[in-house]
């Protein structure tokens, strides 16, 4: 039986830190306020905006709300995320994705103030992290640390498979755990015999977007599976990109879907949000 991690558990203490961390900065005189931006609603979208709001009032960051229609112009977001910039008493930008097709995400991005960014997407940021200097760092990858170390699993020296190199998990998912010592293996499309290349992984990060996709022969006995992706079963229920029925008996460690890694991506944007201000 492998050991679950608990993402609800572990991005409940975080938060309980940071509220503490908020109500000291609060002593003092000083404001945490996060802007988030909402082009269209897009059903998810809006159910994860909902949680950052939550996430923001359980830990007494302000949030503010912006809920712009679908035809708005790149022009016309642009502008906000400026004005934004500009505003001293924000120290927090968020602008959801996916954005509407006739708005470029990157150009969205790029706009946003580097001290800002608390997604940690701007090229800034990117950069600061391949460095392995101070930034913001992207939240899910950020999170997935967090999950490692707070559930007393070494990363120090293991041998470590990232499946899937996309800009918001995989590529900064491999930093991390480069910074943190381990030895890094990124897998994607091209790779040959992918199941020979998992095998060989301590801990094994799944964020491959194709639903139940590792099953037991992917995964070395007693191996730590970290499973990013999130879908929809035909019966409504949730699953990951980790088939987690064959892979549990396998592994030593294992997140569930939910539960998760999902929950430590709100606390780490929280965390990035806190941090903004310190």
């Amino acid at each position: 039986m492998a050991k679950l991690i608990d993402g609800k558990k572990i991005s409940g203490e975080i938060k309980d830190e940071l509220k503490e961390k908020v109500a000291q900065l609060k002593e003092k005189g000083v404001e945490v306020t996060l802007a988030v931006i909402q082009v269209g609603n897009d059903p998810a979208s809006t159910v994860y905006v909902g949680n950052k709001k939550k996430a923001c009032a359980y830990i007494g960051i302000n949030s503010l709300a912006y809920e712009l229609p679908e035809e708005t112009t790149q022009e016309e977001l642009l502008n906000l995320v400026r004005q934004l910039n500009d505003r001293e008493d924000v120290n927090g930008i968020l602008v959801q994705l996916p954005l509407p097709a006739h708005i470029d995400e990157d150009t969205v991005i790029r706009t946003i103030a580097p001290e800002k960014d608390v997604d940690g997407f701007h090229p800034q940021s990117v950069g600061l992290l391949s460095i392995g200097q101070k930034g913001f760092v992207s939240c899910t990858p950020a999170g997935i640390i967090q999950l490692l170390k707070r559930s007393g699993i070494e990363i120090d020296g293991k041998e470590c498979v990232v499946v899937g190199r996309s800009n918001i998990v995989g590529k900064p998912m491999a930093m991390l755990l480069i910074r943190e010592n381990g030895t890094v293996t990124v897998c994607h499309s091209h790779t040959r015999d992918l199941k020979e290349v998992t095998r060989r992984a301590d801990i094994l990060v799944v964020a491959i977007g194709k639903r139940q996709f590792i099953t037991a022969d992917y995964v070395k006995e007693g191996a730590t599976v970290i499973d990013v992706g999130m879908h929809r079963k035909e019966d409504g229920k949730l699953c990951g990109d980790v088939d987690f029925d064959s892979v549990e008996p396998v592994a030593g460690a294992i997140t569930p879907v939910p539960g998760g890694v999902g929950p430590m991506t709100i606390a780490m944007l929280m965390n990035n949000c806190v941090s903004s201000v310190e």
